[in-house]
């Protein structure tokens, strides 16, 4: 009779090995790595900064108008000051929290939306699937600036009218992407063995289907981060996005370009921060596809021997 020793340990997952080996690879890989840092600096600042800075990006202080970035005069001013003299530096930081919750919850929204709709899709072909796919269609028919313009001026420039409108344009990414990758897993030998033993839709979708759509999905996220952050920027820049006293970067870049040959400082600094955003996320997305793709994972694998 064969004895078990229970003082021995349990052997540990493979899924703690498996994330070694992910971080491993974003340390080897400097660009991402760069951009994942960068990123990570910039929610903290969006999270713990915006509520100790609020004062510096409120207060008015029309003895540093348009003050050039210095170092006499405080900290608070090491980027210089916008047109009323508030700092520069406390409202990139209280304004990247405006900004990164508007595109974080449109992109969530949209991600939700999009990935529920092209699961039912990419399961139901019949009129439902058909419907949808439609419906699809008109909203893409639609340029999504024109329709966020069209949309915000009859309904008027809020967060939430914001938000709505950024992620209803968005939705068609999502669902496209997800119901192309459920028709093609549902055909795969492992999920006609997972229903010819009796299992469920929901438990098919749920340990076969979105496990393998969700690494895409994340990748598409993170592009779509970068593009909603960019659209915001483009609609508080032309008047449409967050009003007064609530401001985003985009809304930074249109108070400062009557000042343009003056005070370029005040454009500049929430230019460079949608600028230096985007590109992290590209990279990183760019990084986070290599990692997610079953093709490239023997790159992983050698460098974490």
């Amino acid at each position: 009779m064969s004895h078990i020793d229970h003082s021995q340990p349990l052997a540990r997952p493979t899924k703690g090995r498996s994330t070694m080996r992910i971080l491993r690879a974003l340390v080897q890989d400097q660009p991402a790595m760069i951009a994942a840092c960068f990123l990570l600096v910039l929610i903290l600042s969006a999270t713990i900064g915006a509520s100790l800075l609020a004062s510096h990006a409120s207060g008015v202080n029309m003895a540093m108008r348009n003050a050039p970035p210095q170092l006499s005069g405080g900290w608070a001013y090491i980027l210089g000051g916008d047109n009323l003299g508030r700092s520069l530096l406390a409202r990139l930081v209280v304004g990247s929290r405006t900004t990164l919750g508007i595109a974080a919850s449109a992109v969530i929204c949209s991600m939700l939306i999009g990935a529920t709709l092209g699961l039912i899709a990419g399961l139901r072909s019949g009129i439902v699937g058909d419907i949808i796919m439609r419906v699809t269609d008109v909203i893409m028919s639609f340029p999504a600036l024109l329709t966020a313009l069209i949309v915000l001026y009859l309904l008027g420039p809020s967060v939430g009218n914001l938000v709505l409108v950024l992620a209803i344009t968005r939705i068609p990414v999502y669902l496209r992407t997800v119901r192309a990758e459920v028709l093609e897993i549902r055909r795969r030998p492992f999920v006609s063995a997972a229903r010819s033993m009796g299992a469920s839709e929901f438990w098919v979708v749920r340990h076969h289907l979105l496990p393998l759509v969700l690494p895409t999905l994340l990748t598409i996220a993170s592009v779509d981060f970068a593009a909603v952050i960019i659209a915001e920027s483009g609609l508080s820049f032309l008047g449409l996005g967050i009003q007064p006293p609530t401001f985003t970067w985009g809304a930074m870049v249109a108070t400062g370009r009557a000042y343009l040959t003056q005070a370029w400082w005040v454009t500049f600094f929430p230019g460079l921060a949608i600028m230096l955003t985007t590109l992290s996320l590209t990279l990183l997305s760019n990084w986070l596809r290599l990692v997610t793709d079953p093709n490239q994972r023997w790159r992983f694998a050698k460098g974490g021997k």
